[in-house]
């Protein structure tokens, strides 16, 4: 059974607090400088980033779209040993999207960390339910919830 005062315990801790406080900092302070984070779907929250910048601009988009939403951890299972561990979690995400109505999923990841830094993280929710969430803000004029996936800007610049 994995302790809960291990690494992968309390920096997921951290993070999920200081992002239901409104502060992505702590989790984006917590990535590798070689990392990659997979949000599944190919929605305005999916995709895929490798860089701070693109990460930054992302938790800008989650808190524009769904402010005030709270993560939950439910359950957390941490494996492995300081250079290697595994943690695999799932949460409760709830909040009010703008124009008031309820947003809840169950949100899912999978995580690497090495050394307590994060070197990858893929997030999967119920993508019937946030597709929705998403199709109804665009609805009503949020032109960012019908956005293409954030990309990172040197993916962009490689692109062209």
């Amino acid at each position: 059974m994995p302790r809960r005062n291990s690494p992968g315990h309390r920096s997921r801790d951290t993070a999920f607090a200081a992002i239901n406080d409104g502060d992505p900092g702590p989790m984006i302070e917590s990535l590798s400088p070689k990392f990659v984070y997979r949000f599944h779907g190919d929605h305005a929250l999916g995709g895929t980033r490798r860089i701070v910048e693109g990460m930054s601009r992302w938790w800008e988009r989650v808190m524009r779209l769904l402010p005030g939403a709270r993560f939950d951890i439910e359950e957390i299972i941490a494996r492995g040993w300081p250079w290697g561990t595994r943690v695999a979690l799932r949460a409760h995400v709830a909040g009010e999207l703008p124009g008031g109505e309820k947003y809840e999923n169950t949100m899912f990841q999978f995580m690497s960390l090495r050394w307590g830094r994060v070197t990858s993280i893929e997030t999967l929710e119920d993508l019937h339910v946030l597709e929705g969430a998403l199709a109804r803000l665009a609805a009503t004029g949020c032109d960012e919830a019908a956005a293409a996936p954030i990309r990172d800007r040197s993916m962009d610049a490689a692109a062209e």
